[in-house]
């Protein structure tokens, strides 16, 4: 007697992700509903028009929230994004104009993204699954924000303590990241600790190897 045994069947299909929408804009709610149910693995729970509509009214908190940087109760965007960050909630920033200021500031606060609203469905999508990872959502408009940012509190880094920062940041161990720049490790640890220092003084202190990758990250220097 033959038989074939049983295989496993393998799924390839994303884990389901929630998301709540903060916007008061009817029609875009209703856009972003009908987004959403295109992308399997993205269910919307909850919409609402302020954040205090959302924290009263959210079943459970959703994963992701989809945040308007503008809303009609003349909200600060920053104090929005801190009282669902203080809360452990993942934060995309979503705007109809791509307010420079704005998208670095929205960061500082705990966001983990910044889009404009016209982006398509799939860029949308990717943003929201990177921030449910915790991950920053790199998008065009959070990299002109960083790019055009000049507040005192962005550090004027040289080109080798920049390359020393990227390399170390990005994953290497500090004699592969003076390798790379081409000095020799003492001379890129005496770089990293300017880096620090210069962070200091700009406010946004920074001690671990961590908070470097941090740093590089907010500063969109690595992705």
């Amino acid at each position: 007697m033959t038989g074939q045994s049983p295989r496993e069947t393998v799924s390839h299909v994303r884990p389901e992700i929630s998301v709540s929408v903060i916007d008061d804009d009817r029609m875009l709610l209703d856009g972003i509903r009908a987004w959403l149910a295109e992308a399997p693995d993205l269910r919307l729970v909850c919409t609402a028009g302020t954040v205090d509509e959302l924290l009263a009214s959210e079943p459970a908190p959703a994963e992701v929230v989809v945040l308007d940087l503008l809303l009609a109760d003349r909200t600060e965007p920053v104090d929005n994004v801190r009282r669902l960050a203080v809360r452990d909630r993942q934060v995309l920033v979503v705007s109809a104009v791509p307010y420079v200021t704005h998208g670095v500031d929205v960061l500082r606060a705990g966001a983990l993204g910044y889009l404009t609203k016209d982006n398509d469905l799939s860029t949308l999508a990717a943003a929201i699954r990177d921030v449910a990872q915790g991950r920053v959502a790199h998008s065009p408009e959070l990299a002109y924000a960083w790019s055009h940012d000049s507040r005192p509190d962005r550090p004027k880094l040289s080109p080798q303590e920049q390359a020393v920062l990227v390399a170390y940041a990005s994953g290497m161990t500090l004699t592969a990241a003076a390798r790379r720049v081409g000095v020799q490790p003492a001379t890129a640890r005496r770089y990293l600790d300017r880096v620090k220092a210069k962070y200091a003084e700009a406010g946004r202190p920074t001690y671990t190897k961590l908070d470097l990758a941090n740093r590089a990250r907010e500063d969109d220097l690595i992705r």
